[in-house]
């Protein structure tokens, strides 16, 4: 059967490619490694992931997606390429229709660009769709119904707040603070407060193994090795899960408040709507412990996280792309 059409979701963490009836068939980092002699691409995705702070001069490891979008057009475009031809199997009889979720938040340049990569990357055809939308789709909200929800989904780069009714969003705010900004935060920590510097990994490592947005009764604790910043040389330190929360504080009251702003403009049908169904949070950084606590307690809206928060918007992107018609009216732009 020869693929016509994709959705991906091209996340500055991760990129999710979805194949009607198929499902999610790739699921690799965002990461692309260039040679800087001949700047000929080496790796994509997990392979280059693992060169992370990792490479020589001559090898640039990089993310060409910064905060929910393109901080460098051509490595973005090598890298949709690398995935779609992944996802053809190498078959390249037809050019695909390909939808791409974007932040709600984005700029028409900053659309443009993506729908520019896409075409060049070897698509048919470019759809863009806002990430609350696909991320409600792939959450099973029956967004299409005349009834206010509210989803939150939070990536590497950004966090979307929407609340949804009848298939298009009534109010939104997107703010770019996600996964990487808590990662970078966690690091600035360790190194203010041990002295020692930890790379990109590491501090993800902690965030996902020991981190928490609440503090915790029973606090967690793990060991990791960095570079002491005073003699140069390698040191380990046991890093707790109270270190993280004080951390990612500012990063978390960021979100509290942009979901704040959308509560506020919420008209009170569907504010009503919203409290008695709760808001739904999906994304990566959902995963995070006590996530979805903290929004509850912060605007005293019910919250909890979605089935497989990850895979919301590659299975939301997917679901719309199978009915294309249907979803016109969301989608942004196409070409």
């Amino acid at each position: 059967m020869f693929i016509k059409k994709i959705g991906i979701d091209l996340g500055t963490t991760n990129v999710r490619v979805y194949v009607p009836k198929k499902g999610i068939i790739i699921n690799e980092p965002s990461v692309v490694a260039i040679s800087t002699l001949d700047k000929k691409i080496l790796a994509v995705g997990r392979d280059a992931k693992e060169m992370l702070g990792r490479t020589p001069d001559t090898i640039v490891a990089s993310r060409p997606m910064k905060d929910g979008v393109i901080a460098d057009y051509k490595t973005t475009e090598a890298m949709l390429r690398y995935f779609i031809n992944k996802a053809l199997g190498g078959v390249k009889l037809f050019r695909p229709e390909v939808m791409v979720a974007v932040p709600g938040g984005i700029t028409s340049t900053e659309r443009r660009a993506v729908i520019d990569a896409t075409i060049a990357a070897g698509a048919k055809a470019a759809y863009i769709i806002k990430e609350p939308i696909v991320a409600a789709i792939g959450a099973d909200i029956p967004i299409g119904s005349p009834s206010g929800y509210m989803i939150i989904e939070i990536g590497g780069g950004t966090m979307e707040a929407a609340v949804l009714s009848l298939g298009g969003i009534v109010s939104s705010a997107s703010v770019r603070v996600g996964g990487n900004r808590l990662d970078a935060a966690i690091a600035e920590h360790v190194r203010r407060r041990y002295n020692v510097a930890v790379g990109e990994r590491t501090a993800e490592d902690i965030k996902i193994q020991i981190g928490s947005a609440l503090y915790l009764n029973d606090q967690l604790s793990m060991e990791v090795t960095g570079r002491d910043m005073i003699q140069g040389l390698p040191k380990r330190i046991t890093v707790t899960s109270h270190d993280v929360t004080e951390a990612i504080g500012n990063a978390l009251e960021q979100m509290v408040t942009t979901i704040k702003e959308v509560l506020h403009e919420t008209p009170p049908e569907l504010s009503a709507d919203v409290m008695e169904k709760g808001m739904v949070v999906s994304g990566g950084t959902s995963q995070l412990r006590n996530l979805a606590e903290l929004f509850s307690e912060a605007t005293g809206v019910p919250a909890m996280v979605a089935e497989e928060p990850a895979l919301c918007v590659a299975k939301g992107t997917g679901v719309a792309l199978e009915n294309l018609e249907s979803y016109k009216r969301s989608i942004l732009a196409s070409r």
